[in-house]
């Protein structure tokens, strides 16, 4: 096998962008958003834009814009030397914008990267990364949402246990659950939309953040370069005020967090003893090197640790928040590779989801056999609030305790033991104690929670 310095396969360190890795833990379209070609192309998006706000606004001259714009081709450009550029300059941008200005034809050289500086161009590109980053994040976790709220309206009514420290509580319908997932998914949905409007913004403010270099038509410049990048122009330069990239950070960390939780639900419920659920099947999916047997919930295992990876670089960005005077030493340059990162991990553990609701398998007679596993001692919560009427809520509790005991050490179901009871028949009788075991009588509100969840859903999605 040949190594990489031999000419084998290449790939990176990182999971996010590894040739090996990378598709179990984030998705294609993802990584091509934070490629290389991406981050460069972005930030030469940013100088031909910033060339044609200058030139529209007579800064520089008129015919300066075409030629600079017709050198912004990533493709065009030397990555290689660009890296080894990079680490002695500092950052991508000082070598990009002299392999620019040795690209652009004739006079119109002179006026490349016109006022700005280099942050100008790195923040302002990856935030053209970070929306369209957004706008894939968005589009499947609207699709992630909609999966567990067509599950929660097609089993409202299918009993199941619901747990709580992982043993049974009591009776809910499966479609609260899914309703559970829907509120996840529906409000990082929320979250990344607002974001999406009030956290990408032009970053434009020259040496130290006040234009000037520009004088008097600092503004008229910025403006004119928001316009043209279709981006709000905030109220100043945010160059050492890095909340807006913590705040996308986060929020991005905390959808994929979401995701990990209806993942640690799946990956439960397909466990051996419970059987409720199952991801949906496909060759070479879940199956183990040694037991042919096995259908292992794998789309649910990369979630979890996709989410796990991203949570564990939002630090970064907090870290982050601490820059120091106008530019910052150093926490600047770890976003970097934390920002790109989150997305991408993001990306993985929403997509698997996405697959994993879609596609699922729900068993109902699975889940209705499972609440019977306790032998109907599921029901002690409904059987003490019928009791507690007729002699108080403190003595049916006592009463609901000591039958429970008795019906685990003797293996006889709960039901049985109350119609057994001469105190329990006469309070409430014998037909009303048959009524509680029937885990359809049980549910409570839930109905109604289900279709708030899903009401609020169709407006959010504006259906």
């Amino acid at each position: 096998m040949k190594t990489e310095c031999e000419g084998g396969p290449m790939g990176g360190v990182s999971a996010t962008d590894s040739t090996v890795l990378g598709d179990l833990f984030g998705t294609a379209a993802m990584r091509a958003v934070f490629s290389d070609l991406a981050r460069v192309q972005a930030m030469l998006d940013v100088e031909a834009a910033l060339a044609r706000a200058e030139a529209s606004t007579g800064v520089i001259p008129k015919d300066a814009a075409g030629p600079i714009e017709a050198a912004c081709r990533a493709e065009d450009y030397d990555f290689v030397e660009l890296g080894r550029l990079t680490a002695i300059a500092g950052n991508p941008a000082i070598p990009l914008v002299r392999m620019l200005t040795a690209r652009v034809a004739g006079d119109a050289k002179r006026y490349v990267h016109w006022g700005a500086t280099s942050q100008d161009i790195i923040d302002s590109g990856t935030i053209l990364q970070i929306r369209r980053g957004l706008d894939l994040l968005t589009a499947d976790l609207a699709a992630v949402a909609d999966a567990a709220a067509r599950l929660a309206d097609t089993h409202r009514e299918t009993p199941m246990a619901g747990r709580t420290f992982l043993q049974h509580a009591l009776p809910i319908p499966f479609g609260y659950k899914a309703a559970v997932w829907l509120g996840l998914a529906a409000r990082a949905y929320g979250r990344l939309t607002a974001l999406r409007h009030r956290g990408v913004c032009l970053q434009f403010g020259g040496a130290a953040g006040t234009l000037a270099s520009l004088g008097a038509d600092g503004m008229k410049v910025a403006e004119a370069l928001a316009r043209d990048l279709d981006l709000p122009l905030p109220d100043m330069p945010w160059h050492s005020a890095r909340d807006r990239f913590a705040d996308i950070g986060a929020a991005v960390a905390v959808a994929a967090g979401s995701m990990a939780k209806i993942a640690t639900d799946i990956a439960l419920m397909m466990q051996t003893e419970v059987g409720e659920v199952f991801e949906p099947a496909a060759e070479g999916k879940g199956g183990s090197s040694t037991m042919p047997h096995k259908r292992n919930p794998v789309g649910a295992a990369a979630a979890i640790a996709a989410a796990t990876q991203a949570e564990a670089r939002v630090p970064i960005l907090l870290a982050a928040l601490r820059t120091d005077h106008e530019r910052g030493v150093g926490p600047w340059h770890a976003e970097w590779t934390a920002l790109p990162e989150i997305f991408v991990l993001a990306s993985g553990a929403v997509a698997h989801m996405r697959t994993a609701l879609e596609g699922l398998t729900v068993d109902p007679q699975r889940m209705r056999d499972n609440l019977e596993r306790t032998q109907g001692l599921i029901f002690t919560e409904a059987a003490m609030m019928a009791l507690a009427p007729a002699i108080g809520r403190g003595a049916a509790h006592d009463k609901l305790e000591e039958a429970s005991r008795h019906a685990i050490a003797a293996r006889h179901h709960l039901r049985d033991v109350l119609m057994a009871d001469r105190t329990v028949v006469d309070a409430i009788g014998a037909e009303r104690i048959e009524r509680l075991f029937d885990p359809t009588s049980q549910m409570g509100s839930a109905d109604t929670f289900i279709s708030r969840a899903l009401d609020a859903w169709r407006k959010a999605r504006g259906a």
